[in-house]
């Protein structure tokens, strides 16, 4: 005779959501947004169906449109003409700079819009690489320079929380110097602690062009500053060195093949915890979608809540707005 039965618990839809676990909503959602020079532009990338980048003032549309949906927060990243990139990244802390104009222009719009852009110097640089190039390596103390200046104009600019995704070693203790001697005291780091060399990101770097150059006297990829994929335990060595050094949230990337990530470090810190859904885990759904293999809204739903089953607080996505529409219905 059986008498204990977990089905009882799942009769019906007002018993399961009366016992659900976790559940999602809008207050969860980041929202990453391409951003390039220009008036009234719009260039969709095809390797993310339904994504776009967009000059400043179609940003700022954007950014009202996904506010009034509950998504109260974006993540910057800006594609830079060639032109403009160097070795050294300078472009990364003009204060006339696209990033700069786009922060200002969202805050004047939108004040209470959470804006988090990216601090890392391979959209700024002539070798698509996250930090400066000398003598056929990616050099990290000179780096750490370059991201602090650009965490610095961002905060001038009116960012709420800058985002370090470069992986460099001390950066995050380099940017909180620079913060605080600025008088920014406020603004808060989301540091990308655990950040894999996945091969996850690829349609991201086509709609930037911040892919590693093909050049046989630098690195052809991020391996010697991003994570190792085999690795568990070192995701936790690099988290407990940014909550040391000072970060405010705790970034793990890729997403979905690394929950087993995201629980091990809710087990380990109480600090806020950022996961991030990236281009290329969003380009498979869409990709399934669009085939009929599977239901499109039901996915988006499903996976993201498996992020915060696992444990994280916060979920950049690509997917923000199309979830926040589903979750208002």
């Amino acid at each position: 005779m059986i008498y204990s039965r977990n089905r009882r618990l799942r009769v019906n839809e007002s018993m399961r959501g009366l016992v659900k676990e976790c559940s999602l909503s809008t207050d969860d959602f980041v929202m990453p947004i391409f951003v390039m020079e220009g008036d009234n532009k719009e260039e969709a990338i095809s390797s993310m169906p339904g994504i776009f980048r967009r000059s400043v003032d179609l940003t700022v549309k954007e950014c009202k449109e996904l506010f009034s949906l509950g998504v109260k927060a974006v993540n910057l990243y800006m594609k830079v003409s060639e032109d403009l990139k160097d070795n050294t990244g300078k472009e990364a802390w003009n204060k006339n700079g696209l990033m700069q104009n786009t922060i200002k222009a969202i805050k004047d719009a939108v004040p209470e819009m959470i804006i988090m852009p990216d601090v890392a110097l391979d959209p700024y640089s002539i070798y698509g690489h996250d930090g400066i190039i000398e003598n056929g390596k990616v050099i990290n103390d000179a780096t750490n320079d370059a991201l602090a200046r650009m965490s610095v104009s961002h905060a001038e600019a009116g960012a709420d929380i800058v985002a370090p995704s470069d992986m460099m070693d001390g950066r995050v203790l380099a940017i909180r110097e620079a913060l605080e001697q600025s008088g920014f005291h406020d603004v808060g780091i989301l540091s990308y602690a655990a950040k894999y060399a996945s091969s996850f990101y690829g349609p991201f770097r086509s709609a930037l062009d911040s892919a590693p150059k093909d050049d046989l006297e630098i690195p052809k990829d991020k391996k010697t500053y991003q994570m190792d994929f085999h690795n568990s335990r070192e995701a936790l060595n690099e988290v407990y060195k940014d909550v040391e050094e000072g970060a405010d949230i705790i970034m793990i990337k890729p997403g979905l093949p690394y929950l087993d990530i995201v629980a091990k470090v809710r087990e380990a810190i109480d600090l806020p915890i950022a996961v991030y859904n990236v281009s290329g885990e969003y380009a498979m759904l869409k990709a399934a979608a669009q085939n009929g293999w599977l239901d499109n809204d039901k996915a988006i739903i499903e996976s993201l809540t498996c992020f915060k089953r696992a444990g994280a607080d916060m979920i950049f996505t690509y997917a923000a707005k199309e979830a926040a529409i589903l979750l208002n219905k």
